[in-house]
């Protein structure tokens, strides 16, 4: 006789029909399949393999969806709803979403994740039986990674926000890499569970990779410029910043450096957008 444990796939035998579903049986417990978890043709005759939920009653209920996300088992699971009083709901297939307690998520509210973001969750149960999203420990993502060779050196990376730390983020990619962006690299803290693009700017020895989410130097020279381009719209054509300003002023007004500025600016003067004049610079008039 198998136990009924939610979270768990079990197969049973029906016992009766209702209104709106059957009965399953294991022989001592009763347990429902609503119709709308069946798929497929349902033949009251056979036995039946279906995984075990609470549904929203909290009663013990079947669904013919087995989802990939069980009690000891892991996958990805899409977050669909964030309820600050509660935690994330990730969507593991069947018609309930799956809470993901606010104790298992960072202590700051901004980075949970949001709705289209992935966990990649096992599900547990606590002491009233009820199921829960669990998150993988670092030992689980270990199990399912793969090691990064040379050749991936300074190539683009997209991978899942999977682990947050003071120092940076831990993410895995699409390929199984490990990844770690330190705190350096990025221009703001991703969300667990967010999907982030960047470059590989280091292989190490175990197969692990160190990842920048900052773009390469011309990208970023690109993104400088129009900063820059922007602001001097906002203020007319003009600002009262060229390539001898000061770097406390120019962190202050655009945060980068002064380095990064003037390759900007001297982009924005080559392509013959501005020029610079007594302290100012200038849009030319044919940009005006």
């Amino acid at each position: 006789m198998e136990e009924l444990i939610p979270g768990t796939v079990v197969t049973l035998r029906v016992d009766r029909d209702a209104p709106f579903g059957y009965f399953l049986t294991n022989g001592e417990e009763d347990v429902l399949l609503h119709n709308n978890e069946i798929v497929g043709e349902f033949d009251q005759d056979e036995e039946h393999t279906v995984f075990l939920f609470q549904d929203h009653q909290g009663r013990l209920a079947a669904s013919m969806k087995i989802p990939t996300v069980q009690i000891g088992k892991y996958d990805w699971a899409e977050v669909v709803e964030v309820k600050h009083e509660l935690g994330a709901f990730v969507n593991i297939g069947i018609n309930k979403d799956l809470l993901v307690s606010k104790d298992d998520l960072h202590e700051l509210w901004d980075l949970w994740p949001q709705p289209g973001d992935r966990l990649y969750v096992s599900l547990k149960t606590d002491k009233n039986g009820r199921i829960f999203g669990k998150l993988a420990t670092e030992d689980v993502i270990r199990s399912i990674s793969k090691p990064a060779s040379r050749k991936n050196f300074n190539k683009n990376i997209k991978g899942t926000v999977y682990r947050l730390l003071l120092a940076g983020s831990f993410i895995i990619s699409e390929e199984g890499f490990i990844g770690f962006i330190h705190e350096s690299q990025r221009k703001r803290e991703p969300r667990l569970g967010e999907t982030v693009q960047g470059r590989i700017i280091d292989v190490k020895e175990d197969g692990s990779v160190n990842v920048s989410l900052l773009g390469r130097g011309h990208e970023v020279m690109g993104e400088d410029s129009e900063r820059i381009y922007a602001y001097m719209e906002s203020r007319g054509g003009a600002m009262p910043y060229w390539d001898k300003s000061s770097s406390e002023d120019i962190s202050l007004r655009f945060n980068m450096s002064k380095a990064g500025f003037k390759r900007a600016l001297g982009k924005l003067m080559k392509e013959g957008k501005v020029y610079q004049e007594d302290g100012w610079t200038y849009f030319k008039k044919e940009n005006i």
